[in-house]
């Protein structure tokens, strides 16, 4: 056996005999100081002794490991427990589940102390909580002709939720807006969502945001107009063709195309709807703006490599267009001259185009592929396109 060995078990038993030894003479009746001087012990190190000899009977007189029960920089296992019963929660709820939407929700429920986001990401580390959802939405095999989303204001995703209620109750209509490139959000209340509302809350999201080359929404009446008069040009249209901005109409009942938003909108439903109450219009304005703020600085997302929305606008030093007048214009706005607008479609086996109840036939090539309809304003036509190739073209005089 090593030497080093050998000499460490001797000192080990001769310290434990020592301890021994203290305690039968202390029990013995000897005065405490005799011993603790013939031992060159202190006073506190023979009554500790004495005191595991009456509270243990057995191995007593060993060392114990000096290593603390609780560990400061080591986050309670309770707190584990309750990250993980959270994450669990809202993956089976299908709503985000990350580290910023779990924080968030410690939040809420009043969770001390709280673990900082770095602690949430490596708690879900270490327990394998980090596979993402594959997503309510499946997209088709067929191709899909998406945005560009590199730079700021290249695309912006909108959606109108609603009809939502507060305590009053007052019924209200919100507009939410995504940046694709960022994450910025844009959030707009109103109590209806007629023409002049939808007019409102667009350019009032513009001067916050900026204005978009790209905005890109679903085909409700509020976008698109009037499904009686598909070539009249809803305020939405007029409003973006007006301002430059070209307005993408994504396929009908495919909302998934949509998905940044739709996305957004659930995190809108849970950390906002369903979490701040409020009662009047004014509660609503001032709730809206603070939760649109608080997204924009405090969310990260790992698309963006973990920076907020605002730190990713920043890092891109991109400069951004706003509406140079400070009033919004009014509908109904005359119809623009210039510019264009897209419908994206697939076309299924009857080998029609759709644009909201009007229909146009198309080549049986294009049977089951995603098609845009480009409906140049200037040149009055409506050109179909399959990838950056245009197959057909049809006279299209707005009314």
């Amino acid at each position: 056996m090593n030497t080093a060995i050998i000499l460490e078990v001797f000192m080990k038993d001769e310290v434990i005999q020592q301890r021994i030894l203290a305690v039968q003479r202390f029990l013995g009746g000897e005065r405490p100081e005799s011993i603790c001087a013939s031992l060159a012990r202190s006073r506190s190190w023979l009554y500790k002794w004495v005191e595991r000899h009456h509270i243990e009977s057995n191995s007593w007189n060993e060392s114990r490991s000096r290593r603390p029960l609780i560990v400061s920089s080591r986050t309670p296992n309770e707190i584990e427990e309750i990250v993980k019963m959270v994450r669990l929660n809202l993956y089976n709820r299908d709503l985000f589940c990350g580290a910023q939407a779990i924080l968030w929700e410690l939040e809420d429920l009043g969770v001390t102390p709280l673990p900082s986001l770095r602690t949430i990401n490596r708690i879900l580390s270490r327990n394998a909580l980090t596979h993402r959802r594959t997503g309510r939405y499946e997209a088709k095999g067929t191709p899909y002709p998406r945005l560009p989303s590199l730079l700021p204001n290249q695309t912006h995703q909108a959606d109108l939720v609603g009809p939502c209620y507060l305590k009053g109750p007052v019924r209200f209509y919100g507009l939410n807006v995504v940046d694709t490139a960022t994450a910025r959000c844009g959030l707009h209340s109103s109590i209806t969502k007629a023409g002049q509302d939808i007019m409102d809350g667009f350019w009032a999201i513009w001067k916050r945001l900026g204005i978009p080359d790209n905005i890109q929404v679903d085909n409700a009446m509020s976008f698109f107009g009037s499904p009686t008069h598909p070539r009249g040009m809803g305020p939405l249209i007029r409003l973006c063709l007006h301002y430059g901005v070209e307005p993408w109409f994504i396929p009908m009942a495919e909302p998934w195309r949509n998905g940044m938003i739709e996305q957004f909108n659930d995190l809108y439903q849970q950390k906002f709807l369903g979490k701040v109450v409020m009662a009047t219009e004014d509660d609503l304005k001032t709730g809206t703006f603070a939760f649109e703020q608080r997204h924009n600085s405090s969310y990260r997302y790992s698309k963006l490599g973990g920076k907020t929305p605002i730190k990713a606008l920043a890092a891109s030093k991109a400069k951004l267009r706003f509406p140079m007048q400070e009033e919004v214009p009014q509908h109904r706005l005359s119809k623009p001259e210039t510019g264009r607008y897209h419908v994206v479609r697939l076309i299924r086996s009857d080998l029609k185009l759709n644009i909201c109840g009007e229909l146009f036939p198309v080549p049986p090539e294009l049977k089951l592929e995603y098609v845009i309809a480009t409906i140049d304003v200037k040149e009055q036509k409506l050109k179909l396109f399959l990838d950056k190739t245009q197959v057909e073209e049809f006279d299209y005089k707005q009314n």
